[in-house]
C-alpha cells in the first residue's frame, strides 16, 4: 500500500495540480482546503492514515504556521513539508523552526516534490528507528512505536494494552520470528514498570546443568566452580519484567522452582539458606504447542495454567499481509543507512512479490530478505531482481537474471580482437594480446587497425579476464570488479557472455 500525502491548500486549482502530480509520483493523496480541516485529520488517532503533509503557509483563517505550531512537535505526527509563493528566507527559517522538515516554493516542479517527499519519508523512517532503539534500551517502547497497522494485529494491540494495565502473567504464543519479544517490550513500556529492567532469558539456549544457577543465582561455594556469588535473572528483573522466551524448553526441575517463584514471589538461590523476595512481572513466550507438551509429560500442567493466565496469540506474517510493505520499507530504510546505499522505494512488482509470498520465517525472514536486497541493489529502487530466492517460490514471478544464450553461435555485441569466442564454459585462464607480446596477460588499448578501442570492448575483455581468473565464481568476480552481481549479469548478457553453471 502506497504512502498517503495530505495536501493542504486553499486554492482548488492548485490542490488538483498537486494531487495529480503526487499521484504520478506513486503516492496516495488526500486533500483539504483549510487549516481547520487539516487539524481535524491530523489530530485523529491514526492521523487519517497520512504519512506526510504538504502544507500551504498562506491560507485564510488558521494558516500553515498556526497548523505547524499546533501539531508539528506532537509525538508520532507525520513529517510536514511547507509550500508558499512567498519564498523569503525568513519564512523558510520560521517554518523549519516550527517543525517543518522541508520547504518548497510554489509552483514546485514534480522533480523537486519527488526529491523532497522521498527525503522526508526516509528521514522520518530513520528517526523512527533511532527512537525505537532508544526506547527499547530505556524500556519505554510502546505499541505505537511498532510497525503493525493491519487489522490482524489490532486484537494483539488491544490485548497487550489490557495486559499492561495489570501485573497479570502473560503467555505470548506464535510462530518463530513473529515478534513476540517486541510485543513483550511494548507491554512493559505501557505499564507502570516502564523504564525498569527488562531481562530476557532464552530458555532453549541455557545448558541444562546451569538453568537453576542462571535463573535463580547461587551462593559462593555452593557447587564446584562457584567461586563467587551470582545474582540470578529473577533478581536482575527485580522491580521490572522477566521475559522467558521459549519457556517450553525449561527442564522439569527448573519448572518446579519457577512455579514457587510465581506463587510465593520468592526464589531459592542454589546453596542459599533462606529464600529471597523478588518483585517481578513475568511474560513468557513460546512457539510450541504447550498443551501437547503437557500431555507428553514434558511440561508441568500446574505451571502451564499459572503461565497461561492471559494468553496473547500473535498471527504469522502470512495472515497480516497488509503489514508486509510497511515492514519492508522500514527495514530498507534502516539497512540502506547502515550500508551507505541510496534506496528510495520498491517497484510495484517487488511489492506484489513480497505480499504474495507466505514468509514461513515471518518478520525475521522478511528482515533478512530485505537486507540481502539492499546489499544487491545497484539502483535506488528495489525490484524483483533483488529477491531471487523469494521469486523462485512464488508463481508468476521470476528474478530478472539473464539466462544462457539460446544460440551459442549468436554474435556478441562487439567483435574486438581481444574477445575470445563465447564458449559454453568459462576457461580457467585467458591469454589476451597486449603490449608485452603474444601470450601476455593484459587488455589492449589499440585495435589491430591502430584505432583506440571503445570502453565497451575493453570492459567486456575485463569481465572475461575476471571470469577466467576466478573460475566463473560470480560472487568473487563481482567483488573483484567492484560491481553488483545483478550489474555483472546484465553486462554479461549485453556482451554475449554467460556464466558457467555451478
Amino acid at each position: 500500500m502506497s504512502k498517503r500525502v495530505l495536501i493542504v491548500d486553499d486554492d482548488p486549482a492548485q490542490r488538483r495540480i498537486l494531487e495529480e502530480t503526487i499521484k504520478r509520483l506513486g503516492f496516495d493523496t488526500r486533500t483539504c482546503g483549510s487549516g481547520d480541516q487539516a487539524l481535524q485529520i491530523l489530530e485523529t488517532d491514526d492521523h487519517g492514515g497520512v504519512s506526510l503533509v504538504l502544507l500551504d503557509l498562506v491560507m485564510p483563517g488558521i494558516d500553515g504556521m498556526a497548523v505547524l505550531d499546533q501539531v508539528a512537535t506532537k509525538h508520532g505526527m507525520p513529517p510536514i513539508i511547507v509550500q508558499t509563493a512567498h519564498g523569503s528566507i525568513d519564512t523558510a527559517i520560521a517554518a523549519m523552526r516550527a517543525g517543518a522538515v522541508d520547504f518548497v516554493v510554489k509552483p514546485a516542479s514534480p522533480e523537486r516534490l519527488d526529491v523532497s517527499i522521498k527525503s522526508a519519508l526516509k528521514i522520518e523512517a530513520l528517526a523512527g528507528e533511532i527512537n525505537r532503539i532508544k526506547k527499547k534500551a530505556e524500556g519505554t517502547l510502546t505499541f505505537s512505536d511498532l510497525v503493525m497497522r493491519g487489522d490482524a494485529m489490532k486484537r494483539v494491540i488491544s490485548l497487550g494494552k489490557r495486559a499492561a494495565a495489570s501485573n497479570i502473567p502473560v503467555l505470548i504464543e506464535g510462530e518463530s520470528g513473529v515478534g513476540k519479544e517486541l510485543i513483550a517490550r511494548a507491554i512493559q513500556g505501557e505499564s507502570d514498570r516502564a523504564g525498569k529492567p527488562f531481562v530476557v532469558v532464552n530458555c532453549g539456549a541455557i545448558p541444562e546443568n546451569l538453568v537453576e544457577s542462571i535463573l535463580f543465582g547461587h551462593e559462593k561455594g555452593s557447587f564446584t566452580g562457584a567461586v563467587d556469588k551470582r545474582i540470578g535473572k529473577f533478581q536482575e528483573a527485580d522491580g521490572g519484567t522477566l521475559f522467558l522466551d521459549e519457556v517450553g524448553e525449561l527442564p522439569l526441575d527448573a519448572q518446579v522452582k519457577l512455579l514457587r517463584a510465581l506463587q510465593e514471589g520468592e526464589i531459592d538461590p542454589v546453596g542459599s539458606k533462606k529464600p529471597v523476595k523478588v518483585d517481578f512481572r513475568l511474560i513468557s513466550a513460546t512457539n510450541r504447542d504447550m498443551i501437547q507438551l503437557v500431555k507428553d509429560g514434558k511440561f508441568r500442567e500446574d505451571l502451564y495454567y499459572r503461565l497461561n493466565v492471559f494468553p496473547v496469540w500473535v498471527p504469522p506474517l502470512r495472515e497480516r499481509v497488509e503489514d508486509v510493505p510497511e515492514l519492508a520499507r522500514h527495514f530498507a530504510a534502516r539497512f540502506a543507512a547502515e550500508e551507505g546505499k541510496r534506496i528510495s522505494s520498491f517497484s510495484e512488482s517487488a511489492l506484489r512479490l513480497i505480499q504474495a509470498y507466505s514468509w514461513p520465517g515471518n518478520v525475521r525472514q522478511l528482515e533478512n530478505a530485505v537486507f540481502r536486497a539492499v546489499v544487491l541493489a545497484d539502483t535506488p529502487e528495489l525490484t524483483v531482481a533483488e529477491f531471487p530466492q523469494i521469486a523462485a517460490h512464488v508463481e508468476g514471478f521470476q528474478a530478472e537474471i539473464p539466462a544462457a544464450p539460446a544460440d551459442v553461435q549468436k554474435q556478441p555485441a562487439y567483435t574486438g580482437p581481444a574477445l575470445l569466442g563465447a564458449e559454453n564454459t568459462v576457461p580457467q585462464t585467458v591469454a589476451l594480446k597486449g603490449s608485452g607480446g603474444a601470450g601476455s596477460l593484459g587488455i589492449p588499448a589499440i585495435s589491430e587497425d591502430g584505432e583506440i578501442r571503445s570502453l565497451e570492448a575493453m570492459e567486456a575483455d575485463m569481465i572475461r579476464l575476471a571470469l577466467g581468473r576466478y573460475r566463473g565464481h560470480m560472487t568473487e568476480v563481482a567483488k573483484r570488479l567492484k560491481i553488483g552481481r545483478s550489474t555483472l549479469y546484465r553486462k554479461m548478457q549485453d556482451y554475449g557472455l554467460e556464466p558457467r553453471a555451478n
